[in-house]
């Protein structure tokens, strides 16, 4: 299964300077893009349709992926594709019928959920092509983009460096992410969703899935 870590570790490996057209990247075929990152390939996970959803989560967090196939074993068909952020959805969605454990009333600091220290992050003159050596490098998924005063007034995740390749613009990773970001939103920099360590887990859930 190819990923956005797969396509990012493309792009830092042909990507040269902006007067360097990446030509190579839109003639070769995947088995070619294949074949260049044979250093990084791991087994193909996968799960089937009989599994329960306990065994799916096992599987993304024991295997650290954050994406997880159904395939039909009989014909080797994806049927689906399991994400973190689409258990959450369902769990959210059955949570209010079902007995609330205690531990979802406790704070995400009481439970160590979320990083407090040695925070990864970028600013909006940060370029393309450093957040994606923060991304490969510290094994992140999103880069909080902080101003001057420390404060958070943007994310920059893996998933928007989609963009890149929908609007073929790859070809300059020199570009700050501020620019970055405003061509992703008419309206330049949109909302981010925080949390605070009193917050409970409950809370936190509801700000997730509700996000956009």
């Amino acid at each position: 299964m190819l990923t956005i870590t797969d396509f990012i570790s493309i792009l830092r490996r042909l990507y040269v300077s902006p007067n360097v057209r990446m030509d190579e990247l839109e003639d070769h075929k995947i088995l070619n893009w294949r074949e260049m990152e044979t250093d990084r390939q791991r087994p193909f996970m996968y799960i089937t349709p009989d599994a329960s959803l306990f065994d799916a989560i096992k599987s993304l967090l024991e295997n650290h992926v954050h994406r997880l196939p159904v395939m039909d074993e009989v014909t080797g068909n994806a049927l689906y594709i399991l994400t973190h952020k689409r258990i959450l959805r369902f769990l959210h969605m059955f949570m209010r019928s079902l007995a609330e454990p205690p531990f979802m009333r406790s704070t995400i600091k009481e439970l160590g959920i979320g990083t407090y220290t040695n925070v990864i992050t970028a600013t909006p003159e940060t370029t393309i092509l450093t957040a994606l050596n923060l991304f490969m490098d510290h094994r992140v998924s999103a880069l909080p983009v902080v101003n001057s005063a420390g404060e958070i007034i943007n994310i920059y995740a893996k998933f928007d460096v989609i963009t890149l390749a929908a609007d073929k613009s790859y070809n300059n990773l020199d570009i700050t992410l501020e620019e970055a970001l405003k061509r992703e939103s008419s309206e330049g920099t949109e909302k981010v969703a925080t949390c605070l360590p009193s917050d409970t887990l409950s809370a936190v859930i509801e700000k997730i899935v509700t996000a956009e």
